[in-house]
C-alpha cells in the first residue's frame, strides 16, 4: 500500500523546474492507476481553486480602487491599497501616475459629493480585470454607463487603466435597459472558445463587412442593450449595412470569462473616430447579448496621457 501524502507534494510543486509535471510524470509512473487518478484529480481541482483565487484577488483590486477611491471619496487611500509602482492612465483629461488620478478626482469628488455608483458585472482574464458600471451623480443630475478595463502586475495590484464612458439614456431603441441583465459569468469552460468566436465575428463583421456571415454568430432574438439599436439579429444587420452602427478599425483588447467576452476597439462612423468597448454574453456558440459604451476620440491635445489605446 502506498501512503502519499498529495497536498504536500502539490504544495512542494513550486521548488520543482520549470516543467515540474514531467518530473512528476516520472516519479508517479511507479505508482498504482488508482493513486494517479486521486493525484491528478487533487492536483487539477487545487491549481482550478489557485486560479480562482488569483482572478478573485484582481477583482478586489480593480473594485476597491473604483468603489473606495472614487464612490466612497478616499482616491489617495485607494490608490496606495490598490495600484502597483506605475499607474498607467488611458482615461481622457486624466494623467499617469497616482498624482494625475489625484488631480482628476479630488475636484470631481468635491463636485458631485451624491454619489451612487454600482459594478454591476465584472470579469477577470488572465492580467485583465473588465468593470460595467453605472453612476448617478448629485441625485441624478448626471447619469452614465462606464466600461474599464485594467491590467494588474505580479501581485494582482492595478498598472493600467482604459475606459469608455457613456450616458446613460433612459428611453432606448429596445426598449432594454442599458446595464440589466445577467451579471455572473457561467460557463466558465467555454471561455476560449467564446473568446475565438467573438475574435471571428470582430474580424469578419465589424471590420471586414461581410454581413453575410452575421447569422453565424448572432442568434435571431439577440437581446440589444446598446441604446440606439433595436432588439434582434435583423436590426442588427440593418444598423452594421447603413454604416449607423460604426465600423471597427482595429481589435485593440479581447478579454473573457465563460459566457461574457468584451473587446476593445478602435471604430469609426461618418468623420468620427471612437472608443468602444463592445460587452457580449454568449450561448450556444451565438451571442445573445449585447451591451456597449462608446466614447469620441478627442484632439491629441485634450488627451492628458498617451491616449485611449
Amino acid at each position: 500500500m502506498y501512503f502519499v501524502n498529495v497536498a504536500q507534494i502539490i504544495d512542494s510543486a513550486a521548488t520543482f523546474p520549470t516543467n515540474w509535471l514531467g518530473h512528476l510524470g516520472k516519479v508517479l509512473r511507479g505508482f498504482p492507476l488508482l493513486f494517479h487518478t486521486i493525484f491528478w484529480d487533487t492536483l487539477c481541482q487545487t491549481m482550478a481553486n489557485m486560479e480562482f483565487e488569483d482572478m478573485s484577488a484582481k477583482k478586489d483590486n480593480a473594485l476597491g480602487l473604483y468603489m473606495e477611491g472614487i464612490r466612497d471619496g478616499n482616491p489617495l487611500e485607494a490608490l496606495n491599497k490598490y495600484t502597483g509602482q506605475r499607474y498607467t492612465q488611458h482615461s481622457t483629461g486624466v494623467a499617469n501616475g497616482k498624482q494625475g488620478f489625484l488631480d482628476f478626482f479630488v475636484p470631481f469628488l468635491e463636485r458631485t459629493p451624491d454619489r451612487d455608483i454600482r459594478v454591476i458585472r465584472s470579469i477577470a482574464d488572465g492580467p485583465y480585470v473588465f468593470c460595467h458600471a453605472f453612476q448617478s451623480l448629485n441625485g441624478g443630475e448626471a447619469k452614465w454607463v462606464t466600461m474599464d478595463m485594467f491590467d494588474t502586475d505580479a501581485n494582482d495590484r492595478i498598472i493600467e487603466h482604459w475606459d469608455v464612458i457613456s450616458a446613460y439614456v433612459e428611453d432606448t431603441a429596445s426598449g432594454e435597459d442599458m446595464v440589466q441583465g445577467p451579471t455572473e459569468p457561467t460557463d466558465l469552460d467555454l471561455t476560449d472558445a467564446n473568446k475565438a468566436i467573438v475574435k471571428e465575428y470582430t474580424k469578419l463583421v465589424l471590420t471586414e463587412g461581410r454581413f453575410d456571415f452575421i447569422d453565424k454568430f448572432v442568434a435571431a432574438d439577440l437581446i440589444q442593450r446598446s441604446p440606439s439599436l433595436a432588439n434582434g439579429r435583423e436590426a442588427l444587420s440593418t444598423a452594421l449595412e447603413s454604416g449607423a452602427a460604426g465600423r471597427c478599425e482595429m481589435l485593440f483588447s479581447l478579454i473573457g470569462e465563460g459566457d461574457f467576452v468584451v473587446t476593445y476597439c478602435k471604430t469609426h462612423q461618418d468623420t468620427q473616430d471612437y472608443a468602444t468597448f463592445d460587452l457580449y454574453r454568449l450561448a450556444n456558440g451565438l451571442i445573445v447579448e449585447h451591451w456597449e459604451a462608446s466614447e469620441p476620440i478627442l484632439p491629441r491635445a485634450q488627451w492628458g496621457n498617451s491616449g485611449k489605446f
